[in-house]
């Protein structure tokens, strides 16, 4: 049966295990804040069930677990860095302090990362730079998943992208979206849950749709809106890959296999607002747009009209009093994790217990 627990514990487990295969502990804090907070704005396909993904790379060193990122060349308002291996999420945050600091300086900065692993929740990373007074764009690229269009062979991945802007007292919008119908790690899920996915997510190894998530795993995940997801898949794959100088195409690994390098690469760009627009200005506008767009009426069956990032910030609310739950497959490699490393699984909270 499904497991419910407090996002403090379950991130305190993350890091615990994180440290075990020998990250360093504010790295680890990091890794297992990303996680959780996946969960927390829910989104479980990029939650929980990395964490072993994550892991066994650490473990077969396909994935380094002290960070030791190198400057490759350094322009000023563009600097090229070579993740040697680290973690994704390790590396990207980097990124944004740098991305944020050169954009101050110069008005704009472009910071691309190659050799990196798989950094989870773009938005996470967007977020951070928006809350210090920029408008950011996080690109990176990922391991086959869907087939250029017309083909049936995978050869292009989900290449997801986010951007996210200062929205006045509405707080941050932003926008993270991977470039086919659904998030691989959303088919994932489906699979552990033991359900179906919807219809126009997927094919089998034969290019036959379905809504197997096993099939879909196998074969291929369809582009977003048909021809015009598979280019701007391959375009972002050209920002993030062959313009960083890390792998791209069918030489990216992805994060479910727990030997070989990823090789992902990341570009991030930031524009300082007070470089182009008063910041209170900028606001002000922000506030507008939401407003205008947040009054349209209502198609029927539609409670609420939502900008970028708000359906997220009200479930992570409810989420923090509610708790957690995790699906049983989830829980049941947590546990196998857990008895591997020595690290006391996290407390399930009984019904109406509150999180700590």
């Amino acid at each position: 049966m499904p497991h419910t627990v407090g996002a403090a514990d379950l991130a305190g487990f993350a890091a615990a295990t994180a440290e075990a295969h020998a990250v360093p502990p504010r790295d680890a804090r990091l890794l297992a804040d990303t996680l959780v907070t996946a969960e927390l704005w829910g989104h479980a396909s990029h939650g929980m069930l990395r964490l072993p993904w994550y892991l066994d790379r650490l473990a077969s060193g396909a994935t380094t677990a002290v960070a030791d990122p190198r400057v490759v060349s350094d322009n000023g308002a563009v600097v090229v860095v070579d993740g040697r291996h680290g973690l994704g999420q390790v590396l990207t945050d980097q990124a944004v302090a740098l991305g944020v600091e050169r954009a101050r300086r110069h008005g704009i900065s472009a910071v691309a990362v190659r050799n990196s692993g798989h950094f989870g929740t773009a938005a996470y990373f967007t977020r951070k730079a928006a809350e210090q007074g920029c408008v950011a764009l996080l690109a990176t690229n990922a391991s086959p998943a869907m087939a250029p269009w017309g083909g049936r062979e995978k050869r292009v991945g989900t290449n997801p992208w986010s951007i996210a802007a200062p929205g006045g007292r509405y707080g941050t919008v932003v926008m993270d979206i991977a470039n086919t119908a659904a998030a691989r790690g959303k088919i994932y899920h489906a699979k552990e849950r033991g359900e179906p996915i919807p219809e126009g997510w997927a094919a089998d190894a034969e290019g036959v749709p379905t809504t197997d998530p096993r099939r879909a795993i196998e074969g291929l995940i369809l582009p977003m809106a048909g021809h015009k997801g598979y280019a701007i898949s391959f375009m972002f794959d050209v920002l993030a890959g062959v313009l960083t100088g890390s792998a791209f195409g069918s030489a990216v690994v992805g994060p479910y296999r727990s030997t070989g390098r990823s090789g992902v690469g990341h570009l991030l760009i930031c524009v300082d607002i007070r470089s182009m627009a008063d910041p209170a200005e900028f606001e002000q506008r922000m506030e507008t747009l939401i407003e205008e767009t947040k009054s349209t009426p209502a198609a029927p069956g539609t409670a609420e009209i939502f900008v970028p990032g708000e359906p997220e910030i009200r479930t992570a609310e409810r989420l923090r009093t509610e708790g957690i739950t995790l699906v049983d497959d989830t829980w049941a490699a947590l546990a196998t994790i857990a008895a591997t490393v020595a690290v006391p699984l996290p407390r399930s909270l009984t019904p109406q217990e509150p999180p700590a």
